[in-house]
């Protein structure tokens, strides 16, 4: 089989397109002949040996896939070859096969095609995570999205208007804000050209948001933290902006609020439960029109490379994916 694998830890310069043995499947594992791959920032930092997951080399990113089963192992017994599947593998979907734990693994629902597929369970599956299990978001709160044309970002948008809040969308250009508004963002803030902060206060009577959802991290964490209601919540998701922000402690002790953090991947695994609860909400929402991923472009494997760079330069609205053939 094909896979763009990397061979040492850096760039995406590393990444090589190579023929290498198909996988084979372990007791509780099957084979995926993958049709479409989700591309994720995780997969920018996995290169890097940044990630909170250090694979052997050599490897190929991309950990959430759709395709076709293959071949199954031992111990499963809700699937069979030749169903379709999608599949939140960690890493290796950048490949024409991957090998997937039974238990991340799910048939793909009627109706839906490969590349919704691929392109659900990662931004979807932590928005919901973040706004319903860590924040308790409510009914008539306001929520602010930062890097809000960004893959979780959109999600958490049309989330949260899902969930009844009033959302503020803040992201870099105008462009991205459009996007942001047909997704259903009540209000925007381009932070390149505004001060988020008395943007905010603009926006809110002074007031605060209740909610601040950030997958960026940066310089935009302590504004954001600083514009927190009474109570408010300040939801850790990621730190696509570069190194994580240095919070003042006093700020969230002067405003009762809370510094929350969120990693759904660890949360699926030990609330399984009720990931699948929130997974189930989030196909209802797909099948019913109300929720919908932006594609931003599909790749073939061979450019499978360009699809981590153009997320690395903030190219990306909504996901890219990578499509096999």
């Amino acid at each position: 089989m094909k896979a763009l694998l990397c061979h040492e830890f850096g760039s995406t310069e590393n990444l090589k397109l190579t023929t290498t043995e198909s996988p084979k499947p372990q007791k509780g594992q099957l084979v995926i002949s993958v049709k479409a791959c989700g591309v994720n920032f995780p997969d920018s930092l996995i290169i890097q040996n940044k990630y909170q997951f250090k694979p052997e080399l050599p490897f190929a990113p991309g950990g959430e896939v759709a395709g076709i089963v293959k071949e199954i192992g031992e111990g499963i017994d809700h699937l069979k070859v030749g169903d379709r599947v999608f599949s939140l593998t960690g890493w290796g979907g950048f490949a024409e096969e991957v090998l997937a734990d039974g238990y991340k693994t799910l048939p793909i629902p009627e109706g839906m095609d490969f590349i919704t597929a691929a392109t659900t369970m990662y931004t979807c599956g932590t928005s919901l995570h973040a706004l319903k299990q860590r924040a308790q978001l409510k009914e008539g709160e306001t929520l602010l999205v930062l890097g809000a044309a960004g893959g979780v970002g959109l999600a958490a948008v049309q989330i949260g208007k899902l969930m009844g809040a009033k959302v503020i969308a803040a992201a870099s250009t105008d462009e991205k804000l459009a996007l942001c508004k047909e997704k259903g963002a009540d209000e925007v803030i381009n932070y390149s050209t505004e001060d988020l902060r008395e943007r905010i206060k603009a926006l809110t009577d002074n007031r605060g948001v209740d909610v601040v959802y950030d997958p960026v991290g940066d310089r935009f964490s302590e504004p954001s933290v600083r514009s927190l209601a009474w109570q408010g919540r300040y939801l850790v998701v990621g730190f696509a902006g570069g190194a994580p922000a240095s919070i003042p402690l006093n700020l969230p002790l002067l405003k009762g609020a809370s510094i929350v953090g969120v990693f759904w991947g660890a949360f699926a695994q030990k609330q399984p439960k009720d990931s699948m609860t929130n997974f189930q909400q989030i196909l209802a929402w797909i099948k019913s029109g109300q929720l919908n991923q932006h594609i931003h472009h599909q790749y073939p494997l061979s450019e499978g490379t360009q699809a981590i760079q153009d997320l690395m330069e903030r190219k990306v609205m909504g996901k890219n994916v990578v499509v096999i053939d």
